[in-house]
């Protein structure tokens, strides 16, 4: 009897498949290292779900290149508070927030500069940005 291909005994295995192997509706950070983009995906693995980083930082992404009517009247907010309905931008931020304080300094020092940029393009952006107490972050319920 001939021997089999090797290619054919392969065909036959089952693929297994990562833990890490998720599909994203959303794109990706860029200028991410692999170290951050794999300490990233650990904590949602952990403590969130997956994709819920990448999801915030298109959002807050897509505000502050977005067009100017968004971020220009921070009195006119239609956010109604219920942070599934995604009509308040703040909860992307406040997301991006949690995620930076529970990732490991390196990993959470260069994604911080990625929001931080965000963050400059839309306060320059803005015409007003209100400060209702010192303890509340600007981005809350502001735009």
């Amino acid at each position: 009897m001939p021997r089999r291909r090797p290619s054919a005994v392969r065909a036959e295995l089952p693929v297994a498949r990562s833990r890490y192997y998720f599909r994203y509706s959303y794109p990706p950070i860029n200028r991410l290292s692999g170290s951050c983009q794999a300490a990233v995906r650990r904590l949602e693995l952990a403590r969130f779900d997956p994709g819920d980083t990448a999801k915030a930082f298109w959002h807050w992404a897509a505000l502050a290149h977005g067009p100017l009517r968004q971020v220009a009247d921070p009195f006119s907010s239609a956010g109604c508070g219920i942070p599934e309905c995604g009509c308040d931008p703040g909860y992307a931020r406040d997301h991006l927030e949690e995620i930076l304080h529970a990732l490991p300094k390196k990993s959470a020092r260069e994604l911080r500069s990625r929001v931080r940029e965000l963050d400059h393009k839309i306060v320059r952006r803005s015409k007003i940005v209100r400060a209702d107490s010192p303890d509340t972050p600007w981005w809350r319920n502001q735009l």
